[in-house]
């Protein structure tokens, strides 16, 4: 019987039914190669614990459920359905914003699952947050660089970092064509021949209508996706022609430049299919050189496809992604977490990949903490890409990858960093608060200085 002195519940409470989900969580841990004590240790509970909910003695806490959408949000998914699973990962970013107080992971999925409208409610709060903090910061960096519109190149690295980095049916097409076939064979059945040019001065590629041209010193991970970039054109060119009307870029530079970068997406996604990439960088802990070796790719190439691993409902890690030259300018980037790059001007010095441009081939690891608290564990390696000749400089840059510290189990990088010392970094100079940082090249834009004639820093002046 129901007590009719009881307080009618709250309109959005749901009940909800005890979930076993042993069969599950049995298939995850062998997916994630992960013996029971890893496991165990990754959700926060103890063995005999994890061996009573795999053995269905016990349901999913709040608790477990908040672990698995840390660690394995496209898991979750499958576990409790899509959209809650999706809620409990968007509100769990949200709520760990450091301006809203802190809540344990438990009372997180309470709240997501007895409160669903309010929590609706707070991560469309935090998205409009994190939109109006990076209409700021853009409005900030173009004044104080003095830059009007976007240039051209400008226009579709942002257009690919607003779709978050992950284009779907493209992504999709090429992963179902790679199922089926093998780029130099496809290149043929197109009717175009492939050739060396060995001339010294030679483009890396040159396709005149008929034949595929490639540069003699090409190396054969540069030469494979050269062959995907000119098949993909040829395979998806009605939805890549399809993305760029909608596209909504007025330069016709712009959408020239898109076509390519799209061409180029689709490349490697036929290289490094979804799926297979996906679970093939879980299983080896996201190890850039073992992935490479894996799919034939080079350091970069696997690097880039990493950032690119946002499917709905069978997310990888969120990364960020970048490449510097020796000038310190970012010349790719893309962030699916919350560290944003300084779109003008320079990226903030304590960053360790300025010192990896200068130290090629080998891998550096950094833990990192941003002004708004969140720290981050990253690689960064140095890269150079020969010239030919003697008079002609070789390309030297550096690519980094990186994500929050929450994902560090899963990430081999995070196993050479101290936990307990994160490095200070900021987004640029101009754009830090940080009042006592002796690298400083700028004030920031947003605070007041006093210049004390009869005390000397670093700096001459203080960031009040």
């Amino acid at each position: 019987m129901t007590d009719p002195y009881a307080p009618p519940a709250p309109a959005d409470v749901r009940i909800k039914a005890r979930l076993y989900a042993g069969a599950q969580l049995r298939a995850l841990r062998a997916a994630a190669h992960l013996n029971q004590r890893a496991m165990a240790a990754r959700l926060g509970v103890s063995v005999s614990y994890l061996s009573q909910l795999e053995g269905d003695e016990r349901p999913l806490t709040a608790a477990v459920t908040a672990a698995l959408a840390r660690h394995f949000p496209a898991a979750l998914a499958g576990i409790e359905g899509e959209a809650p699973a999706r809620r409990l990962v968007a509100l769990g970013h949200a709520l760990a914003d450091p301006a809203v107080a802190p809540l344990p992971p438990g009372d997180v999925a309470r709240l997501a699952e007895e409160r669903p409208a309010l929590a609706d409610r707070l991560i469309a709060l935090h998205m409009a947050k994190r939109a109006a903090e990076e209409r700021v910061a853009l409005a900030e960096e173009a004044l104080t660089a003095g830059v009007g519109a976007r240039l051209p190149w400008e226009a579709v690295r942002d257009w690919f970092h607003e779709a978050g980095n992950y284009i779907d049916p493209l992504d999709r097409a090429a992963e179902e064509w790679a199922e089926r076939h093998d780029a130099e064979t496809m290149l043929a059945a197109y009717g175009i021949a492939l050739a060396t040019d060995p001339r010294e001065d030679a483009p890396l590629a040159r396709f005149d209508g008929a034949t595929l041209h490639l540069n003699a010193a090409l190396p054969p991970e540069s030469r494979r996706f050269l062959i995907a970039n000119r098949v993909a054109a040829l395979a998806f060119a009605d939805p890549i022609a399809a993305i760029v009307a909608g596209s909504a870029l007025p330069q016709p530079e712009a959408r020239r430049l898109l076509a390519i970068g799209l061409a180029n997406y689709a490349a490697g996604a036929m290289l490094m299919p979804y799926a297979a990439f996906r679970a093939a960088a879980r299983s080896v802990r996201h190890d850039i050189d073992r992935l490479s070796r894996r799919f034939g790719t080079s350091f970069e190439q696997a690097c880039h496809r990493l950032s690119t691993l946002q499917r709905p409902g069978a997310e990888g890690i969120p990364f960020y992604f970048c490449r510097v030259d020796m000038a310190g300018n970012i010349t790719k980037r893309h962030s699916a977490t919350r560290l944003q790059f300084a779109r003008f001007g320079g990226a903030c010095p304590l960053w360790h990949v300025h010192e990896a441009v200068a130290i090629p081939d080998r891998i550096l690891v950094q833990h990192a903490e941003t002004p708004d608290g969140v720290r981050y564990v990253s690689m960064a390696k140095g890269l150079v890409k020969p010239s030919g000749r003697f008079a002609r400089m070789p390309r030297r840059y550096a690519v980094a990858l990186g994500c929050e510290a929450a994902h560090a189990a899963d990430f081999v990088y995070a196993d050479a960093v101290d936990p307990r010392s994160p490095t200070p970094i900021g987004i640029s100079c101009r754009l830090c608060p940080r009042a006592d940082c002796d690298q400083r090249a700028f004030p920031p834009t947003d605070r007041a200085i006093a210049v004390e004639g009869d005390v000397r820093g670093v700096v001459p002046y203080r960031v009040i």
